[in-house]
Order: structure tokens, then sequence, then C-alpha cells
């Protein structure tokens, strides 16, 4: 398991079965740990789930990525005192939700 830290420095669990569901149902996920984290820490913009509050969608244009240009998307459940990653992946857009911080 990774704890990796968001920007309002709550810590968020990556658990080993969540890695190998990235890996092996997102093959471009392979070795972009690095990038889920700084994606968390740094987000362009983060965004309330339509579909579940409890979910956070966080959201990083990369200009360069195993499948060109994208933004990675990491999904995190919220449930009090406890966050951990549901999934990541790279898509071409942002989903639509409440906004609950953007980048300025």
């Amino acid at each position: 398991m990774i704890y990796l830290a968001d920007l309002w420095q709550r810590i968020i669990r990556l658990t080993d079965e969540r890695i190998n569901h990235l890996e092996a149902d997102h093959p471009e996920m392979k070795e972009q740990k690095s990038r889920i984290a700084e994606t968390l820490r740094e987000p362009d913009q983060v965004r309330r789930s339509r579909s579940d509050q409890r979910v956070e969608l966080f959201y990083k244009l990369y200009p360069q990525t195993p499948v060109t240009t994208k933004y990675l998307c990491v999904v995190v459940k919220a449930l009090p005192g406890d966050y951990f990653i549901i999934t990541a992946y790279y898509t071409d857009t942002v989903k639509k939700g409440e906004i609950l911080w953007e980048k300025k």
C-alpha cells in the first residue's frame, strides 16, 4: 500500500489491489504512480462526481503521456476520515460536476 497526500494534505490510500486493477484494466497506467501522486498534490481541477457525492475527480493535463496529450483523472472516494483511490486513467475530457477546486 502507498500513502499519498492531496492538495489539502489529506492522506489518500492506494492499495496493492487498486494498483493491480490500474495496471490490468488500464495498461497505459503502468509506471504512472509518480503522476498519480503529482495529480493529487498539484491538480488543475478537482470536481465532485455527479453520480456519487463521496467521489472526487482530480484532473491534471499532461502534454505527453503513453497515449498522447491527455488529462490524468485520479478518482478518490472521500469517506469521513478515510480517503482512497478507486481508479485512475487518462482521458480527453473533464467530466461535469461541481468544481471543488481549480488552479488559478
